[in-house]
């Protein structure tokens, strides 16, 4: 088996992942077990701390201000309800809070300093955080570091290739820009994808192979299933189907054996059998919660009900490293240098999605006058 990232080539892994299908959980299995503890998975849970009202067009997300969904927009969550989310998921097993806001990149404001004082105020009650807010610059990677943050989330989605037919707002070359900025401070880096937006199989892998290549390789890789909402692009998507899910988990487990692989969105449409097959395919996270961000998500009961069935036991906060050290707040100089692509390009049915939210939205404002 394959162990080096510079060996690994496309045909490679498509080879990987075309492989019987249980050879393949088998094969991943194997690999598991020499890295990770099988009976431990983690629980995390995301919260949004900032929702809807983001700039971008990606395809899938109900969050994109310029397409009419039904979700309830919010400013930046206070340090209260911060903290008491934080209590309530430690206290059902879940050992990292990410802290997710709908921004297209982190400004150097007022906004950013609250984040700070969360990321402390969630650190000091033992979990691991972890944030997802958009592109960041090395210095604003750097303080995000030093306020404590274990974890950054960036996804790269797809291939680069497929990345063009989904976001028009932003280049590929944003997404390893800013993970090449998370990797220069000591927090870990989380990049994974969404499977079932259309894409070919040769895309999933095309993703897999970019975050193989990355030195070091991701500490954390989230295998999304595309949850289709109603007013977004795609939301006409057919669902994926759960044996694509095991062999993408699986696929990732080879391909990146000392990764967290985590299940993430879409574990609605997942029996608990499937889910079964994905933690022995080498799946070792999920995320828990009634909703993650703004999709479903199943109960916190049931899934520990699930850990109960299958004799898995939630893993402990710093098992894969240790707490970060704070440090303290120094000036940090703004990178106004950074900048951020604006392809250009357009996604016609991107654009037709948009028009129609336009038209809801006079709709509404006539009926309500």
């Amino acid at each position: 088996m394959i162990e080096n990232k510079n060996e690994w080539t496309l045909e490679k892994i498509l080879a990987i992942y075309n492989t019987p299908l249980l050879e393949l959980v088998y094969q991943a299995a194997t690999i598991h077990r020499e890295y990770h503890n099988p009976q431990e998975v983690q629980i995390s849970t995301l919260l949004s701390i900032k929702t809807g009202g983001c700039p971008e067009d990606c395809a899938y997300c109900p969050q994109a201000a310029r397409y009419f969904t039904n979700i309830e927009t919010n400013d930046l969550l206070s340090k209260e309800v911060v903290r008491e989310a934080a209590k309530r998921a430690k206290s059902f097993g879940s050992s990292r809070l990410c802290m997710g806001a709908a921004w297209r990149n982190v400004r150097d404001n007022e906004e950013f300093d609250h984040v700070i004082e969360l990321v402390k105020t969630v650190n000091e009650l033992g979990m691991e955080v972890c944030c997802t807010l958009g592109m960041v610059s090395e210095s604003q990677a750097k303080r995000l570091a030093d306020a404590g943050v274990y974890a950054y989330n960036h996804n790269l989605d797809t291939s680069e290739e497929y990345y063009t037919e989904i976001i028009s707002t932003r280049g590929y070359e944003d997404r390893l820009k800013t993970l090449e900025n998370v990797r220069k401070t000591n927090m870990t880096v989380c990049s994974g994808g969404i499977v079932g937006m259309g894409e070919a199989v040769e895309d999933r892998c095309k993703m897999l192979l970019t975050l193989s290549r990355l030195n070091p390789q991701p500490e954390s890789v989230p295998i999304n299933a595309l949850v289709a909402v109603e007013g977004t692009p795609m939301e006409d998507q057919e669902p994926v189907s759960i044996w694509e899910m095991i062999r993408m988990v699986a696929t990732a487990r080879v391909v990146m054996p000392k990764s967290v692989i985590r299940l993430s969105a879409g574990r609605t449409n997942m029996s608990t059998e499937g889910q079964a097959l994905c933690f022995m395919a080498g799946a070792g996270s999920i995320f828990a919660g009634d909703k993650l961000l703004t999709t479903p998500n199943p109960a916190i009961f049931e899934d520990l009900e699930m850990f109960d069935l299958l004799g898995l036991k939630p893993k402990k906060p710093f098992a894969d490293a240790p707490k970060p050290k704070t440090k303290e707040m120094l000036d940090y100089q703004e990178n106004r240098n950074e900048k951020w692509t604006r392809p250009g390009h357009i996604i016609e049915k991107n654009v037709q999605y948009s028009g129609l939210a336009k038209e809801k939205r006079k709709d509404n404002k006539v009926m309500g006058e």
